[in-house]
Formats: C-alpha cells, sequence, structure tokens
C-alpha cells in the first residue's frame, strides 16, 4: 500500500467519522474539561523551553493558555490567552495548505512526499536518503519548500500573501515577533543548508535563501491560544473559519491536510500522539499545540516546556485530557 493511499484512508476516515457521527460538546462540558485540564497540569513542571533559539528560551514557561473553538462558532478560553508565542512550526500546516489551494494536493505529494521520515525534522539524513523526496511538508526540508511553492513575484507577496493567509485562519492581523526573527535568523544556518540541498535536488526550483528567510520570518509569527484554536477550528470546520464566517481554505483540500498532520504533526512522537488521542495535530516549538476534532472543535494550548521529541509537555496532556472528557477522536465511535 502506497504512502498517497495511506494519506487517503486516514483523511477520508477522519472526515467521514466527523460528518456522519459528529456531535458539538455542549457549553458546560467544555468549560468543565478545560477546568479540570487547567487545574491538573498548571503546576506541571516536566520539559523545557527550547533553546537551540536563543529568544525562545527567554519565553516564561509559566505560559499555559487554553482555547476550544466549536465549529459553530462559540469560543472557550481559560488561562493566559493574552501572550503570544512565536508559531514556529505550527505555520508549515497553513503554507501547505496554500500550496494545495495555488496548485492543488498532487503538487506537495510530488515534489516532497506526504510520508513520516522517520528522523528528526531537521534531519540532513532524510534529505539524502532520497534525495529530497519521500517526507512532507510538516519537517523543515519539506516545510522551506513549500514556502518556496508559494507563488508570487518577489519577496513582498509572498509573504504578504501568506501572511494574510494566517490571518484569515486566526480571524484578525498577525504581527511578526521581531527579536524571534532576529535570533532565528541568525541561527538558522542548518535551515541554510537543508534549503540548499533541495534546491540541489530540485524540489526548491529557485532562490532557496529567500525561501529560507521567508520560511524563518513565517516560524515568528506570534498567536496566542485563541489565535491558534481559530486556526484549528477553521480546519475542523471543512476550512470555514468559524468565527469569521469566511471560507479560507476550498473543504476539499482539508482531507489532505488532516491526513498529513495525523501522519507527521507532532515529531517524531506522531504515532504516539494519533494513537492516544486520534486528533490531527502540529505542535511547535514555542509551545503551541493545535489539535482538530473534525466536525466538532478546534483546541489549542500554549506552553513553552517541550519534552524531548519538541512538543509542549502541558499541552499534550491537556488536549488529550479534554478531547477525551468531549468525545472529541474522531475514530471512537459508538456501535449502533
Amino acid at each position: 500500500m502506497n504512502v498517497r493511499t495511506i494519506g487517503a484512508m486516514v483523511g477520508f476516515a477522519l472526515m467521514t467519522a466527523a460528518a456522519s457521527f459528529a456531535q458539538i460538546p455542549d457549553e458546560a462540558a467544555i468549560n468543565k474539561a478545560l477546568a479540570a485540564a487547567h487545574a491538573k497540569y498548571k503546576g506541571l513542571q516536566e520539559g523545557k523551553n527550547a533553546d537551540y533559539i536563543p529568544a525562545l528560551a527567554k519565553v516564561d514557561s509559566n505560559v499555559f493558555g487554553l482555547a476550544l473553538v466549536t465549529v459553530d462558532g462559540k469560543v472557550h478560553t481559560l488561562g493566559d490567552i493574552k501572550t503570544e508565542v512565536s508559531i514556529q512550526s505550527i505555520s508549515k500546516v497553513f503554507t501547505m495548505a496554500k500550496v494545495m489551494e495555488e496548485s492543488g494536493t498532487d503538487a506537495i505529494r510530488d515534489n516532497m512526499g506526504v510520508d513520516a521520515t522517520g528522523q528528526v525534522f531537521n534531519s540532513i539524513v532524510a534529505v539524502e536518503q532520497y534525495k529530497g523526496a519521500e517526507m512532507n511538508p510538516l519537517v523543515n526540508p519539506g516545510a522551506i519548500a513549500s514556502t518556496s511553492m508559494v507563488k508570487g513575484a518577489n519577496y513582498d507577496e509572498i509573504w504578504n500573501k501568506i501572511i494574510g493567509y494566517y490571518n484569515d485562519f486566526a480571524g484578525r492581523d498577525l504581527t511578526v515577533l521581531q527579536d524571534v526573527y532576529e535570533s532565528e535568523a541568525a541561527t538558522n544556518q542548518r535551515n541554510q543548508a537543508i534549503a540548499h540541498l533541495m534546491y540541489a535536488y530540485g524540489h526548491i526550483k529557485e532562490e532557496p535563501v529567500r525561501a529560507t528567510d521567508i520560511y524563518t520570518k513565517q516560524c515568528s509569527v506570534g498567536v496566542n491560544a485563541k489565535d491558534l484554536a481559530v486556526m484549528a477550528a477553521t480546519l475542523a470546520n471543512g476550512g470555514k473559519n468559524p468565527v469569521t464566517g469566511k471560507q479560507v481554505l476550498k473543504s476539499e483540500y482539508v482531507p489532505e491536510v488532516l491526513a498529513v498532520m495525523a501522519t507527521a504533526g507532532l515529531y517524531d512522537d506522531s504515532g504516539k500522539w494519533l494513537y492516544r488521542t486520534g486528533l490531527p495535530a502540529k505542535s511547535g516549538v514555542g509551545g503551541g499545540i493545535i489539535a482538530v476534532s473534525p466536525g466538532k472543535f478546534g483546541i489549542a494550548v500554549v506552553s513553552p516546556p517541550l519534552d524531548a521529541a519538541g512538543n509542549s509537555v502541558r499541552a499534550q496532556n491537556a488536549i488529550a485530557d479534554v478531547s477525551n472528557a468531549l468525545g472529541g477522536n474522531p475514530y471512537a465511535v459508538t456501535p449502533k
């Protein structure tokens, strides 16, 4: 069974289960689940901030914000939802979606692939193994290639298209955290090398330096827990932002986006996460995680301390508990 078939099966199962059995949890149940998770994990001291980007090491480790947005547009928040962290790798989901809309799903599959690499997210070995193919848009080589595929005549046109797309998903104007961007740009030599290698193998067609810098800037966009939950809820709602009512992503592309999130969204622990929750998700080393319960809700948690795989410790636990309490797993179907 090839990768395309597996990805299609995952996406189809998620969307079919959602369409057939989705029931939006009631507000009282949501508030109770969020409160229980926040109380249970606010004192958890496991993990540590990412420090390979100096600016991330300085972020307050006590930040802990939870947000859940239902597909009918109701917003539920708890904890710190004002503090912005950098979106980091969560951005990869939305740039991938933009490329799908502009060029079709085959463009992603054929250029860098949609398979989990079995290597760390910034692996050069993974690039070398298959000459830049057989990976996915949620690891750095595939993500930088995705950024390079966004259409535009110049840097500004490409960037404005990307940030505008993120704004539509979040339902508000987002901005770059300049300190994070400058810190990351000063320490991204490995990503520069990866981009040049992808260029050498033909997966980046032109200007790998520009692609790397735009990618670095997209990772530095500031978001809070509510922003991320609205972005996740837009995917849960078939690409339509449930708060603003704007159709951001064509619904026909949502299954493919969710399939890649399900198979590669939490770095090396993507399989463990899917086994635990059934939720397509994406983490970022800034401390955020988004997760999607198709047809029901999007949920996000921001908490900077990460585990060894690069995923927020509090966020994983809180999202799993809330989803389990609300029946979020799209694979958990009660027999009729």
